[in-house]
């Protein structure tokens, strides 16, 4: 778990992960609303109530109550200090596994200025230091070039592909695997 007052910048962009809170539903609701159409091939399927304040308010509720339980690092990505994305470290395993999933989408009109590469850096540091892990995993769709390059950029090396791994858009998609390990992070 990590405090509410973390904060982890890419000192070189302008780039900032934070734990989200509350407060940040009305911004992330507005983002998602706007950013629908972008996020659609590369998540769920989702109906009409996910992009409200009630469904989001409740999903960062249950993610704060998994982050205190340790399980899960719910962030929001900011650039600027405006909130434009989010990532988060899931799935948290302890003991001799200490490793996690790593999860992020960035808003349409963020998109293709290093903002995901700099969060991804980020939270690689948090998950590396304060959080004492040794392997993140990151997953994507393998037509998903773009987040593939971020993760690349960041030191992810992809280690499988996996068949009908997750039911996105709609349909069982093929993802390839990507790990960073701890001894392998230039950063460490």
């Amino acid at each position: 778990m990590i405090s509410t007052t973390t904060t982890t910048r890419n000192e070189t962009t302008g780039v900032s992960v934070r734990l989200v809170h509350d407060d940040d539903v009305p911004t992330l609701t507005d983002l998602l609303r706007r950013s629908r159409e972008h996020l659609a091939p590369w998540e769920p399927l989702r109906d009409a109530s996910f992009f409200t304040e009630t469904s989001q308010r409740a999903s960062i509720q249950a993610l704060l109550e998994r982050h205190a339980a340790g399980t899960h690092v719910p962030l929001v990505i900011t650039d600027d200090g405006d909130v434009v994305g989010r990532i988060t470290v899931n799935d948290v395993v302890r003991g001799a596994f200490q490793s996690a999933h790593l999860g992020y989408w960035v808003g349409a009109e963020h998109t293709g200025r290093g903002v995901a590469t700099a969060a991804v850096a980020a939270t690689v540091r948090l998950a590396f230091g304060e959080l004492g892990l040794h392997r993140l995993q990151a997953d994507t769709l393998v037509h998903n070039v773009a987040s593939q390059t971020v993760l690349a950029r960041n030191g992810f090396s992809r280690i499988g592909t996996a068949p009908r791994y997750l039911k996105i858009a709609g349909r069982w998609q093929d993802h390839h695997l990507h790990q960073l390990l701890h001894d392998d992070h230039t950063d460490a």
